[in-house]
Formats: structure tokens, C-alpha cells, sequence
């Protein structure tokens, strides 16, 4: 457990040391939630769905965490490249207890700027149903950033260079993201959308984010439950096996 704490711990301070990624980490958040929260918003409302602004807070936190969580694997890439990697695999150490704890604490910074997107929507006006939620909402985007860094942390394991993570992270992450329905309600959709979307895991952690915030749910809670705890299952055990292949 010391292992993984210490890894866990760095990752933690590696993220307070960069301002400008505490920084970064609200900036694009906050571009959607002025961009589309008020300029869609009365479009939204003249459409008979409400607030549009409550609508699409929860979706711009998984969002965040989702973005976020996915950066970890990079974090791999630069600690091959500068041999930090190396070091920690010629540890008597197992190379599981080495990806969990730098996925936990990717998992953790990730979680740290959907919070901190949270606040600026108590800034804009965002209110959640009851505030004992808001840990629910928590412990979702905690979750599902557990799962993307464990996912990434196997991505990063078998790739070499920083463009083709992140061409892998955009050509996966991107459409996981906008098909999940976070920026639009999935009803009347058209049928292939709506096919994608209940196929797209992120659709029903968007929509339990959704539950524990404004209290609106499409798929129900407990399929959403379900199928985030198997996501994080499925994750976990991809980057388990990609990360003992990995060639530091």
C-alpha cells in the first residue's frame, strides 16, 4: 500500500505544482458552459426543456474528468522518455501495484478539476436538487476517472510518442464524449444516435451525473450504476495487462 500511496502522491503534487494546468484544467469547461450555457440556453428553454445551463453542468464535469483522466497515459510516455519509467520497473515493486497507483492518482487531479468546474458553476447560477448529491456526483466522476486512467495508462504503455496518443486519445475520446448526449437531451434523436449512445458507456455516467445533480435520469440509475462499475472492471484489467508488457 506504501507503494501505491507514494505514487498516488505523486501525481498529486505534480498537478499543485503546474499552475497552468489548474488553470487550463477550468478554461475550456468554462468556454462551453458561457458558450453553449447561454447561448443555446434560451433556444433550450423556448423548447420547453428548462435550464439549459442545469442541463449541461453535469455533462461538462464528465467531461473534464473524462479529458483528464485520459492525460495520465501521456504522463507515461514522459516518464519513459526521461527514465523515471525505468527506474520504477527495476523496483522489486509489482508493475500492477505501479499502474494503480499512478492511475489513482490520475484519477484523483481528474477528479480535483471536475470539482473545481462544479464551482464555477455555483458561480454561473448551477444549483444541484440537494447538496449531499454533490458527493454522490463525486464519487461518479471518481469513478469513471479511475476507469480512464487505468484505460490510458494501457494506452501509454504501447505507445511511444506524444502524437500518436494523441491521435489515439482523439479519435476515441471525441466521440465517446459528444455521442454520449452530454451536450443535447437523447430524446427524438435520430435511431442511429440513439443506438450509439446506449452502446457508449459515457452516456449512462453522464445520465447518473445527471440523477445525482438535477435529478433526471433516461436510462435509470441502476443500469447506470452497472454499467459504470463494469466499465471500471473492464478498464482496470485492460491496463493491468497492457501495463506488464510495457517496455520502459
Amino acid at each position: 500500500m506504501k507503494v501505491i500511496y507514494i505514487l498516488w502522491l505523486r501525481q498529486i503534487k505534480r498537478f499543485f505544482r503546474s499552475k497552468s494546468r489548474i488553470v487550463g484544467s477550468v478554461g475550456q469547461p468554462m468556454l462551453f458552459l458561457l458558450a453553449l450555457g447561454y447561448g443555446l440556453g434560451s433556444v433550450y428553454k423556448r423548447a420547453g426543456q428548462g435550464d439549459y445551463l442545469h442541463f449541461l453542468v453535469p455533462g461538462i464535469m464528465i467531461q473534464t474528468a473524462l479529458f483528464a483522466a485520459m492525460f495520465y497515459g501521456a504522463m507515461i510516455i514522459f516518464d519513459r522518455q526521461f527514465g523515471f519509467l525505468k527506474e520504477t520497473m527495476v523496483s522489486p515493486v509489482s508493475r500492477l501495484k505501479i499502474m494503480i497507483g499512478g492511475a489513482l492518482g490520475g484519477a484523483t487531479t481528474a477528479t480535483l478539476q471536475g470539482i473545481l468546474v462544479l464551482v464555477v458553476s455555483y458561480a454561473l447560477g448551477f444549483r444541484a436538487s440537494h447538496f449531499l448529491m454533490v458527493f454522490v456526483a463525486i464519487f461518479i466522476m471518481l469513478i469513471l476517472s479511475l476507469a480512464v486512467a487505468s484505460f490510458s495508462s494501457g494506452i501509454g504503455s504501447f505507445v511511444e510518442d506524444m502524437q500518436g496518443f494523441q491521435s489515439i486519445n482523439q479519435f476515441l475520446v471525441f466521440p465517446l464524449y459528444f455521442l454520449s448526449g452530454a451536450l443535447y437531451p437523447l430524446n427524438n434523436v435520430p435511431t442511429w444516435l440513439r443506438i450509439i449512445a446506449e452502446i457508449n458507456p459515457i452516456s449512462y455516467t453522464v445520465d447518473f451525473m445527471r440523477w445525482a445533480l438535477i435529478g433526471q435520469t433516461k436510462f435509470g440509475i441502476t443500469k447506470d450504476l452497472v454499467v459504470l462499475l463494469i466499465t471500471l472492471v473492464v478498464c482496470v484489467l485492460f491496463g493491468a495487462y497492457r501495463f506488464k508488457k510495457v517496455q520502459a
